[in-house]
């Protein structure tokens, strides 16, 4: 510091006397999870505790096909921009919000009898 002026004679002195720098360092520890598994996990789909108490209720089970088939007409929205889509599986419907891949609501053919849903912006028929 310029004693007289009161002043800071440069960025250095300001680092080096107000600034504590910490050593950045390397975590010793590696992880044995794969990005690719990391990118796996983020693209699943996830159900909301509303579907899965819907999906339980109403004693619906996904098979893995369908499960399948469910993520690749979610795929299929996101694709076309839709944020908020009727799914329809075989005999099951599925209420999605797209952007967070998450299912809001499910429910079966004798549900789905009045034929009219609201709250979504497309519809993806598998």
């Amino acid at each position: 510091m310029n004693p007289i002026s009161k002043q800071f004679s440069s960025i250095e002195q300001v680092t080096g006397q107000y600034l504590k720098q910490k050593n950045v360092t390397s975590p010793s520890k590696t992880s044995d999870v794969s990005f690719e598994d990391v990118l796996r996990q983020q693209q699943q789909l996830k159900f909301s505790k509303h579907a899965s108490q819907r999906l339980e209720s109403r004693n619906i089970s996904l098979s893995e096909e369908q499960n399948a088939r469910l993520e690749d007409g979610v795929e299929q929205a996101h694709a076309k921009g839709i944020k908020d889509s009727l799914v329809l599986v075989d005999s099951l419907a599925f209420i999605v919000n797209v952007p967070s891949k998450t299912v809001v609501t499910a429910m079966d053919q004798t549900e789905t009898q009045s034929n009219t849903f609201t709250n979504i912006d497309g519809a993806v028929i598998m």
